[in-house]
């Protein structure tokens, strides 16, 4: 039986931000709001946790993994960066983007796409996720919340509960979420090719 939090979508309370991080140290999956879709995540280096959030959401072999940092120069650590395309995350960080960039080895592989070594990066643009990490003091793992055979991501944290309260281990219920996933940009090459159109507004990457 997962946990339930109740946390203030722009003043998250200190005392259950503590207690979602130290459930998420412990191996524990989490459910918990971004700027666009609700999203499912865990430690980064949890092999555990990770296999349990492949499993819930039955991901293949080729799903390629994101990472939501607390900021640019988190960013800095886990991916390669030029100077043309940190200009750009700048302008659209924190916000509803994931940017896949080359992985460096601060990135566990397993977390790595097998053969062109990226990462998918994000900074959510939500005061909850922020928290979260803030407090962690790392990223998290993440993927969107999207159950096997549905069309759009689960938003109703009631909802989310009656799914998988008995797969994870919290649910953080910041209100309903949006039923868009983010806007992928591929930035490994010099031009930016947006790969999925999301939530966030694509054109400044056409």
């Amino acid at each position: 039986m997962s946990q339930y939090f109740r946390i203030h979508p722009d003043n998250p309370q200190p005392r259950l931000i503590k207690h979602a991080v130290e459930i998420i140290k412990k191996g524990g999956v989490v459910v918990y709001p971004t700027d666009s879709a609700y999203a499912i995540g865990c430690h980064i280096g949890d092999k555990a946790a990770l296999d349990r959030i492949i499993k819930i959401r039955q991901l293949d072999k080729k799903h390629s993994f994101s990472i939501i940092c607390q900021d640019l120069s988190s960013i800095a650590t886990y991916a390669k960066v030029g100077n043309s395309h940190y200009r750009l995350l700048k302008a659209y960080t924190p916000g509803p983007y994931t940017f896949i960039l080359p992985a460096t080895s601060e990135v566990p592989r397993r977390l790595m796409h097998p053969k062109r070594k990226t990462i998918g990066i994000r900074v959510p643009d939500n005061a909850i996720a922020l928290a979260l990490l803030e407090e962690l003091g790392e990223p998290l793992m993440t993927a969107t919340l999207l159950l096997p055979g549905e069309e759009y991501p689960l938003c109703d944290p009631e909802e989310i509960r009656d799914f998988l309260e008995q797969q994870v281990d919290l649910i953080v219920d910041g209100g309903y979420g949006m039923m868009e996933e983010t806007t992928i940009i591929d930035m490994v090459e010099d031009a930016p090719e947006v790969v999925r159109e999301g939530f966030g507004d694509p054109s400044p990457f056409l």
